[in-house]
């Protein structure tokens, strides 16, 4: 029920609006850190322990885990110190490899489980046949920025920004992919462009809405210059940030390729996660 309410209805507003949400770090925030650690709180418990793969220092801050490519705090932004300080991260500072062979020690099945990759509370399955089960696909023409039609898209729901695979376009021109730049909401167009280096993939900032902070926010008004992450596993990025009230504004030192509204930009200081926001405009 929390689940339904808090996270997947916001989910699918989310794409109905054209935006590409992050489920994962809305479920930590409602879910696994408030509506289950307030449980663990009611029942006394002293802590609450997790399976994230990030680590605390004693200031309570949130840090990215040991093993980079599994660290998680990309998707932990929205804790709060307070959170944080009632919580355990006992793998977060060992490698996946680790946890494995503890795991293949103690006789656990799940040492040789696969990974993991499916969208919180909803695991693994085609999401396109999900998605149809509860918004109605409204399919309608993908075309160049020059307004040629070049095929036809099952929805706008359906396709991210960047996205090359599944647009069934080829043989034109110089015979280069596609990938999707835009989409045009008012008249349900899917924008596409061909080549992978193309301008209209690239962006040079961006804003994003609903800013939170692990601890202490950024000064307002305030140019600051950290790194970002814009979608998960994401090498950092050095940007210049600057708050005014829950609205952050990042400038990129390097044009960055594919960022998306409803994705969220992760504010990071040296191994320490500060916060973020939704992407909201990119320019």
């Amino acid at each position: 029920k929390e689940y339904r309410e808090r996270v997947f209805s916001l989910f699918l507003s989310e794409y109905q609006a054209g935006r590409t949400p992050n489920p994962d770090v809305l479920c930590n925030r409602e879910i696994k850190f408030r509506a289950f650690l307030d449980l663990a709180m009611q029942l006394e418990a002293d802590k609450m322990a997790t399976g994230h793969f990030v680590q605390t220092d004693e200031q309570g801050h949130l840090l990215r885990g040991a093993d980079p490519g599994k660290d998680q705090s990309y998707f932990l932004y929205m804790i709060h110190e307070a959170q944080l300080k009632k919580s355990l991260f006992p793998v977060g500072g060992m490698t996946k490899r680790q946890v494995r062979a503890i795991a293949e020690e103690a006789g656990l099945p799940v040492s040789k489980k696969k990974d993991s990759t499916g969208v919180c509370f909803i695991g693994e399955r085609n999401f396109k046949s999900f998605l149809k089960n509860f918004l109605p696909a409204q399919p309608g023409d993908m075309v160049t920025p020059e307004g040629e039609v070049v095929g036809r898209h099952d929805g706008l729901m359906y396709y991210t920004l960047g996205q090359r695979r599944g647009l069934g376009i080829g043989g034109r021109g110089d015979g280069r992919s596609f990938f999707v730049a835009d989409k045009d909401l008012q008249r349900n167009r899917l924008i596409v462009v061909q080549g992978e280096d193309h301008p209209l993939l690239y962006s040079k900032g961006c804003t994003a809405a609903q800013a939170t902070f692990v601890g202490e926010a950024l000064p307002e008004n305030t140019p600051c210059r950290v790194t970002a992450k814009f979608r998960y596993r994401q090498p950092d990025r050095p940007v210049t940030v600057t708050r005014a009230g829950d609205t952050l504004h990042f400038a990129f030192d390097a044009p960055e390729r594919a960022v998306t509204p409803g994705q969220s930009a992760v504010i990071y200081d040296g191994e320490r996660c500060l916060g973020g926001g939704i992407i909201d405009t990119v320019e």
